[in-house]
Formats: structure tokens, C-alpha cells, sequence
């Protein structure tokens, strides 16, 4: 160990010897271009984005990629420099027509590229803008011809060759300066021009169908010249004054799991000054540094109390530096405060110290709960000092053999309860009189440390969850299910005997996440998700109406990205969509782990800043700590920062803080548009236990005024508010009628709380019926109806209602109110006539003769490796292949065709970029795959039946989870 530290000190000088170039001006700005491309892999412009994006960045130059020409708006186009196009739409509307046009007249620049040349084809305004439209094409590898080298576009592009279509055009425009072009025989072909248009400037280029064009240095170099050439002149006069952070790198051991040819380099670390001229938000927000090191350092988790402060959790400990003894950590819990109202932390106290890896903090009971695995631990002030006096443990269990698996998440829940998330390293603890044993998921419990439920298991290691303003709620999670939906909690399925991982649903649209350094460092899942963390949605309404309760914010510290994920309803569940980055930067030590809504409705970034992400894994060259991560002294322990992301035409929260002693200040929280503030207010009006509010409540609940979204916020948490203070336990008749009252509420948010407070009795069930809350509009809403039911006393004369309901192809075909049917029948069905179909066990075995032989094979523990690199079997002969998943994460065993193992691993990764690809196991469909198990959770296993093929010879097998192929492999020989 003493070799770790002493390489460790003299590489901690080097480090901060070598800091990159220093910035003093911070105001100019980079170019802003907003490039719209559409859904479609002929000409797939999100790659082009990608590959785009990463090329421009470092030199001041931002891409915002959209799919939708109704971005093609007058407002929208005038917070961008440029516009981009690559993409082929048949038509423009007339708006969206005089909003270009009127763009680009106006003198910004305009760069169409490739098939914009056949864009808006019913548009001659467009086609004249262009110069010209593409007619035809064939295919070749071709050489530019360079027509006009001096013209600044040309500056430093040499001739180059490339594979591309071989675009015709027609319909020239007489006043294009032609640049480059292509020459078949005696033809010349106009390839790249420009042109004037009103006050504005078009580069366009008839290169770029994939990558082989778009990779290539000069077709890159002419791309940029072209962008910077086409803008305006203040704009380009405010980039070249704009500092360009040139940081330096060095050699390092480092780890290379993509086994890229030379490996990388150790990039230095940054001012926060810097980070952010390599740091992109959206184009309408502002990006301010908060707090950073010295005052912080390494901030895990944050939250705010009701005067609006924060708090994080700081832990100098993680990952490997584990205590024997508890209470002699080096982290703390510290109180970040801005006194003066400039914006930045000015003040800075220590809560409470001598922490070991705490990873999570919220407020309850007057103090907080932070997670420090084993233990959660209470913590309070009771003399108002800012210092904790006040330490308890509330809940202890928690697995601690792999630190960045362990308890996070810790959020208070709309019920009242604290929820909370779980990686592989899991619970096994008495809470109460119950013991409970469970792996990677989701939990709640009361804030006492009482009542714990397992709400539902995950795919994977887990490090994020969030509420909707409706109660809705979402999870990441580890290795390529960025984005998922709890539709069930594990108490209902239990049920009817299903288990906790069909809970929660994977609902991602997408594999690839969009970063823009070409520096990109992960273990697994390569280019997608291999560490989300987050989901929290943006849940006030200072940001523009596209966010409103429908972004979730997904963090993935390995990309340096924050990720925009899209929620739309689908059915009574949701699904998610692509809407690229919140965040993104191309410093390579720059490290999202936290990403949320602020008291002032500004989105909150916890900055980890660290050059190590990955953790396990053990890389080859490298040992495992005592955290169950790899030793490396290129860990830092000095860094951190915490950013706001603001919006430049926000309006100012109204609320600064809450008094939980005046009832006026409690209420005024409950009606707040920023859903903290409605939380706080409510979890503080429960804790102080005043019933006499209730008549506040009520009023709140009786509103039923709906905003732009059909949401009543405040009548949602006045509910559950009312709930908290336990009076829907006992004879308060006015408090029953009242939720009885909300039933028929326009907003289906307010509904579906009302269902979830009432108490479980027969008059409960009666109002739910005469409201009429089975056939719901909204499916989210009928599927707490139907939940709802599932609990409440027995009625058979309810049978017939359930059975007509389930037959309703709007119910059978949705795949959480089919099993909510399925569950509210076996409460009131009689026993003798309760049918469940128990679902056929993937992979189930054929009755087949004697067994010859059967081989055990289980993945090696945090290796990404089988424990059996071989096994031998004789032809024709009937085997059994027993695999034992005894891993963390998931795996599956394929046994594939000789020769095969590249071709199925290729599909295997193309599948992994399939949003079906889970559902399908991520097992390719293809002759070459002999035979295969489903994808196997921790601590599961599957049994292969075969008879070994005929043919002699080396048969190889795999794990086709997302990027274990390559890795994870090895031979069944076949003999005579």
C-alpha cells in the first residue's frame, strides 16, 4: 500500500503543477448553431451531430441538435447564430417558411449540408436561399477539386478524397461562388459554394453522407470555416475574443476497457473558470458557479432546508478508503450559504464530520437521515448553533463490499415516507419486528426508521430516482436502463406471485447518449449509459412550459453529460425520449452525480469533478481497494463544485424560506409553483402535527382550477398533507368527504392522490365506484383505481365490474392495468375461481433423454469474465449448461456457431442500440446463435438442455449484455 501513496503524493504535485491555460474573460461567448436534423439512419443526422458536435466543440462552437422544424420559429432562431440543416423534409409550412427566410435575410448565417439540398422541396424561396437542388446521385470515391483556394472558407483545407454520394444538382442559382467541385470526365460539378442572402451568408456542401466523409480532417476543417464565415460579424468578432481553454495532457496508467489503439492520457484539471468555457447548456440559460474548492470538496449529494440553504454531503473517503472504525471518516455534512445575494456561497458550515463514504442526505423530523452504509443515521440540532448534537441511528444493514452499490437516493416522497434507492450491494437487516433481504431496487420508509417496504428490484446497480408532480415515479440505474418506470410496487405483484424486478419497467427510447469530447472513458455499455444516476424531473415553472413536469434530468458522470430525458404518458405507464443534453462538456474531469430543482426553480449540478469515474470492473494492472473499486492514486480528493443552470428570463421565486411556526407561511409553500417548496411545506406541516390547518387544506383541495398542464399541485399535496396528520384514520367526516369530493376533480394528478389517501373501507370503495374511477380517462389514473380496489373489503358483486372492465381492449392490451385486473380479482374473486397465468419461464427446458454431461458455469465476480474459459463435450451427446449468475449486475450465456463469435457480437452491439433490445434479452435472432439462456439477474440461474452439434470443432460462447462480448467469452470444443 505504501507504493499507492507515495506514487500518489508525487502525482498530486504534478497534477496541480500543471494546471491548463488560464482564462481571465469569461464574458464573450461561443458560437451558437442550431442544427435540425430528422428520425433516420439513410442519412443519420444524429451521428452527424455527434461526430460534429465533438470535432467544433474545444474551438467555441456549440451544436443544439432538434428533430422537429417546428423549432423553425421566429423566437426560437433568434438565440442562434446559425442554423444547420441535415435532414430531408418534404415540405415547410408557411410560418416555418417566412421564419427562415426572414432568418437568414436578417444576417445570420445559414450552412445547409448534404440532403438540405433536397429539403422543403415545395419551397422555392428555400431552394433559391440553398443555390441550388440536389437532383441526383450515384456512389464513388472522389477527389475535391479545389476551385477558389483563397476565399476564407478554403484557408487550410487541403484536396481531399473521399467515398460520398455523387450528388447532381439543378435549379443553380446564378449568384453562388462555386469552391470546390467534383469532376467526372469533363462534367464539374458545383460541390461546395457560397452565397449571399439579404444580409445573411450560406456555406453549402454537397459532402457528408456518413462517416467516412464526416470523420475526415479537411471536409471538418472546411465545415468550421464555413460556419465561422457564414455568421455575422458581431457574432464572430465576440468568438475570437472568446478565451479557448487549451488544457494540457500527460502520460498516466490508466485503464483501457474499450481496448483503444494507444490508450489515453491524463487531461489536467481545470479552474471552475475554465470548465466552463468547455462546459455547454441550452442556449436561453445562463451557467453560475456556485460554490467550488477550497470551500467544497468532492459534494456526493445535496439538498436544501426551508430557509432555502444547502446542504451537501462532501466524502474525501470514497471509494476505497473504508473504516474499521466508524466515526473516524474524513467526510462531512456542510451547510452552503450566499449571505449577501450575489449568487455564489459565501459562508460554509460543518454540520456534522467523521463520516466514511456518506452518499445521500434529507430532511425529516426536524434534522436529517444520511446514508452511510451500514447505517442510516439521524442528525439534529437542537440549539440552533448549525452544529449537529443529535446523532442516532435509525436503520442499519446495508451492504458496504462495493461503495458505489451501496443506499442513495434519499428523497421525501409525496406519502410522507422516505424513498430511497439501492445498488447490488443490497440490505439484509431487521427494521421494526420484520427482517427484510433485498438487492438492487427501490425502498420506502417512514422517517422514523419504521415501516420499510421493497417497492420494486432493478436491472442493476441504482443511483437515482424521481417524482413526477403527479406522483409518478422514475428510476436510473446502471448499464444501459438510463430511464424506468415503478408501475407496480412489489406488494401488489407479491400477490399474485410475481416477482420484485417486474416492478419497474424499462422504458428508455434510446441507447446512445451525446457527448462532445472524443476522449470517452467507460467499462461498459459504450456510447450509452453505463452509470445514470439522477432522474429527477423539473418540477417548478421558471424554465420555459417544454420542461414543465415532462424533463427528467439523467446524469452520466462518464459521458461529462446531463441528460434530457423526454417522460410522455403511454397508456397507464410512460415512456421516454431522446432530448439530448441539459449539460455537456468536454472536460474530461467534469462529473454530474446530482442534478435537481432549487428553491429559486433554477436546476442545481453537483460537480464531482474527477478524472477516475469508473470503478470496477478491475482493470488488468490494477488491484481492488477495500471498496471494491480499483486502486488508483489518480483519484482526486481536492476537487468539486456546484453549479446553477438559470434561465435568463426566469422570474424571481417568490418564496425565500418557510416559517414552520406560521401556518400562512406553511400554506403559501403548499400553493407554490416549485414543487420543493410544496414538499417542504408539507413534510413541515405533517412534522409539527397542527390539525387546526386542515380547514387551509381543505380550501386547497376544493380548488378546482387547473393550470396549463391540467395539474392542481396544491390540492395534490394537501392531500397527502391531510394524510400525514392521520385524518383519514379516524371519524373526521368533512376531511373523508373532501377526498371523497376529489374523486370527480378535473385534474387526473388530483384524482388518482385522493384514491391513494382514503382509508380501506367499504364506504372508500363505494365512492370510487360511483365516480366512476374504473373507467378513468386518464389510464395512470384508473390504474390507482384499480390498485386501490385491490385493498379494499372483499365484494364479489364487484366481480362481474372487474371482469367486463379487463376485457376492455384499452385495459387487456396495457401492460400495468392487465396485471392490476389480474390482482384486484384474486382480492375479490372467490378463491375456487381465481385463474392466474403464471408466465412460461424463458428458457425452459424440453423433456428430453438422459443427460451425458453438465457443466456449471457462473460470471467471476466483478470481472466480466466466465469462471469456465473452456469446456469439452463429445459430439451428438445430450448436455446440460447450468449457469449461476453469482455476479452484481445481469449476464446471459449464448452458445454460438464456429467462427461466429465477432458476427454475433457486432449484432449483439447493434441490438444493445435497439430500444427493444432488452425486451429481446439482447440475444441477436440470427442462425449463428446455437442456443442461449435469457439475461440471468444477480443471484438467478438458468439451465441450457442441448444436444452438442455434430460437426467437430470450437464453438465459442459469450455475454451479449451491452459491451461484456469482447470480454466475457470462451470455448466449447467439441470432439469426436
Amino acid at each position: 500500500m505504501k507504493k499507492y501513496l507515495a506514487l500518489a503524493a508525487i502525482i498530486l504535485v504534478s497534477i496541480l503543477s500543471f494546471k491548463g491555460t488560464f482564462v481571465s474573460d469569461n464574458k464573450s461567448n461561443r458560437l451558437e448553431i442550431l442544427l435540425l436534423g430528422h428520425d433516420s439512419k439513410h442519412h443519420f443526422s444524429e451521428k452527424f451531430a455527434e461526430i460534429v458536435s465533438q470535432a467544433l466543440f474545444k474551438d467555441g462552437i456549440n451544436i443544439s441538435y432538434t428533430t422537429d422544424p417546428n423549432d423553425l420559429n421566429e423566437a426560437n432562431l433568434a438565440k442562434y447564430d446559425g442554423l444547420m440543416i441535415y435532414a430531408n423534409y418534404d415540405t415547410i409550412n408557411p410560418a416555418q417558411e417566412k421564419a427562415l427566410l426572414n432568418y437568414v435575410k436578417s444576417g445570420k448565417g445559414f450552412i445547409p449540408v448534404h440532403c438540405a439540398s433536397f429539403c422543403f422541396q415545395n419551397s422555392p424561396g428555400y431552394i433559391n436561399m440553398v443555390g441550388g437542388q440536389f437532383k441526383e446521385h450515384k456512389t464513388d470515391t472522389f477527389s475535391a477539386t479545389i476551385v477558389d483556394a483563397k476565399h476564407p472558407v478554403m484557408k487550410g483545407v487541403n484536396a481531399f478524397s473521399t467515398w460520398d454520394e455523387t450528388y447532381v444538382h439543378q435549379k443553380i442559382a446564378k449568384d453562388i461562388h462555386v469552391l470546390t467541385e467534383r469532376v467526372e470526365g469533363t462534367h464539374h460539378e458545383p460541390y461546395t459554394w457560397v452565397k449571399n442572402y439579404g444580409k445573411g451568408k450560406v456555406f453549402y456542401t454537397a459532402y457528408g453522407h456518413d462517416e467516412r466523409s464526416w470523420t475526415n480532417p479537411d471536409f471538418l476543417k472546411m465545415l468550421k470555416n464555413g460556419i465561422i464565415w457564414s455568421v455575422n460579424d458581431a457574432a464572430k468578432k465576440d468568438w475570437n475574443k472568446l478565451a479557448k481553454p487549451t488544457p494540457d495532457y500527460s502520460d498516466a496508467k490508466l485503464p483501457n476497457y474499450e481496448k483503444r489503439p494507444g490508450g489515453f492520457q491524463l487531461q489536467a484539471p481545470l479552474t471552475a473558470e475554465e470548465s466552463q468555457l468547455l462546459t455547454q447548456i441550452p442556449v436561453d440559460f445562463k451557467l453560475e458557479l456556485f460554490a467550488s474548492e477550497p470551500d467544497i470538496t468532492k459534494p456526493i449529494a445535496m439538498a436544501w432546508d426551508e430557509r432555502g440553504r444547502l446542504w451537501i454531503v462532501e466524502t474525501v473517503d470514497y471509494p476505497n478508503t473504508v473504516r474499521d472504525v466508524k466515526g473516524e471518516g474524513q467526510d462531512r455534512i456542510k451547510i452552503c450559504e450566499d449571505t449577501n445575494g450575489d449568487g455564489k456561497a459565501d459562508k460554509f458550515t460543518v454540520f456534522a464530520d467523521k463520516f466514511n463514504i456518506p452518499t445521500s442526505i434529507t430532511f425529516a423530523n426536524g434534522g436529517v437521515i444520511i446514508a452511510q452504509a451500514p447505517d442510516f443515521i439521524f442528525l439534529k440540532d437542537t440549539d440552533g448553533d448549525d452544529k449537529a448534537d443529535v446523532r442516532e441511528k435509525l436503520i442499519t444493514g446495508w451492504g458496504t463490499f462495493d461503495t458505489h452499490a451501496g443506499p442513495s437516493s434519499l428523497k421525501y416522497g409525496l406519502d410522507n415516507k422516505i424513498w430511497g434507492t439501492v445498488g447490488y450491494s443490497g440490505f439484509n437487516g431487521k427494521v421494526g419486528d420484520q427482517q427484510f433481504k433485498f438487492s438492487q431496487g427501490i425502498y420506502s420508509f417512514s422517517p422514523a426508521g419504521k415501516n420499510m417496504e421493497f417497492l420494486g428490484g432493478t436491472s442493476n446497480n441504482t443511483w437515482g430516482i424521481g417524482f413526477s408532480e403527479n406522483n409518478d415515479v422514475f428510476i436510473s440505474t446502471a448499464n444501459n436502463t438510463h430511464s424506468a418506470f415503478l408501475g407496480i410496487p412489489f406488494s401488489y405483484l407479491s400477490k399474485i406471485g410475481k416477482p420484485a424486478d417486474q416492478s419497474v419497467e424499462k422504458i428508455d427510447g434510446h441507447y446512445a447518449m451525446h457527448v462532445v469530447t472524443k476522449n470517452l472513458r467507460q467499462v461498459d455499455v459504450h456510447n450509452g449509459f453505463t452509470a445514470a444516476a439522477g432522474h429527477n424531473l423539473y418540477t417548478a415553472r421558471n424554465f420555459p412550459k417544454k420542461y414543465w413536469n415532462r424533463i427528467g434530468f439523467v446524469n452520466e458522470p462518464t459521458g461529462r453529460v446531463v441528460h434530457e430525458a423526454i417522460l410522455e404518458a403511454k397508456g397507464s405507464g410512460f415512456r421516454e425520449k431522446d432530448g439530448w443534453n441539459f449539460i455537456a462538456s468536454a472536460d474530461e474531469w467534469f462529473g454530474p452525480v446530482q442534478t435537481e430543482v432549487g428553491p429559486d426553480g433554477a436546476v442545481w449540478v453537483l460537480d464531482w469533478y474527477n478524472f477516475i469515474i469508473q470503478h470496477n470492473p478491475t482493470p488488468e494492472g490494477f488491484e481492488n481497494g477495500k471498496g471494491n473499486a480499483y486502486i488508483n492514486p489518480l483519484r482526486d480528493r481536492t476537487h468539486g463544485r456546484i453549479y446553477k443552470i438559470v434561465y435568463k428570463n426566469a422570474v424571481a421565486s417568490k418564496i425565500k424560506s418557510l416559517n414552520k411556526k406560521d401556518p400562512k407561511s406553511l400554506i403559501s409553500g403548499l400553493e407554490s409553483d416549485n414543487m420543493f417548496w410544496r414538499t417542504t411545506a408539507q413534510r413541515l406541516i405533517v412534522e409539527g402535527g397542527d390539525k387546526q390547518i386542515a380547514t387551509s387544506l381543505y380550501k386547497l383541495i376544493r380548488d378546482k382550477k387547473v393550470d396549463e398542464l391540467g395539474i392542481n399541485a396544491p390540492a395534490i399535496h394537501a392531500l397527502w398533507t391531510l394524510k400525514g396528520l392521520g385524518l383519514f384514520e379516524g371519524a373526521n367526516t368533512e376531511a373523508f368527504l373532501v377526498a371523497v369530493d376529489a374523486l370527480s376533480h378535473p385534474s387526473a394528478g388530483v384524482r388518482k392522490a385522493a384514491l391513494q389517501v382514503l382509508p380501506n373501507n367499504s364506504a372508500s370503495l363505494a365512492a370510487i365506484l360511483k365516480a366512476g374511477l374504473l373507467n378513468d380517462s386518464n389510464l395512470n389514473t384508473r390504474l390507482a383505481a384499480v390498485l386501490k380496489i385491490s385493498e379494499l373489503p372483499v365484494s364479489t358483486a364487484l366481480v362481474s365490474d372487474l371482469q367486463a372492465a379487463e376485457k376492455l381492449s384499452e385495459n387487456s392490451s396495457d401492460k400495468w392495468l392487465g396485471t392490476a385486473f389480474t390482482i384486484a380479482l384474486k382480492r375479490h374473486m372467490p378463491v375456487s375461481a381465481v385463474e392466474i397465468i403464471t408466465e412460461k419461464t424463458t428458457g425452459s427446458l424440453p423433456a428430453v433423454a438422459k443427460v451425458d454431461k453438465v457443466i456449471t458455469i457462473s460470471p467471476i465476480v466483478n470481472a466480466m469474465k466466465y469462471d469456465l474459459k473452456t469446456f469439452t463435450v463429445k459430439a451428438g451427446t445430450t448436455v446440460e449448461v447450468v449457469f449461476k449468475n453469482i455476479d452484481f449486475m445481469q449476464h446471459n450465456l449464448l452458445i454460438l456457431q464456429k467462427g461466429s463469435m465477432d458476427k454475433v457480437g457486432a449484432a449483439a452491439d447493434k441490438l444493445a442500440q435497439d430500444p427493444k433490445g432488452a425486451a429481446a434479452q439482447y440475444v441477436p435472432n440470427m442462425p449463428e446463435v446455437l442456443f442461449h439462456t435469457g439475461l440471468v439477474n444477480p443471484e438467478g440461474s438458468e439451465t441450457l438442455r442441448f444436444k452438442v452439434p455434430a460437426s467437430t470443432g470450437n464453438y465459442p460462447y459469450i455475454c451479449s449484455f451491452p459491451g461484456h462480448w469482447r470480454i466475457m467469452n470462451g470455448m466449447m470444443k467439441v470432439i469426436p
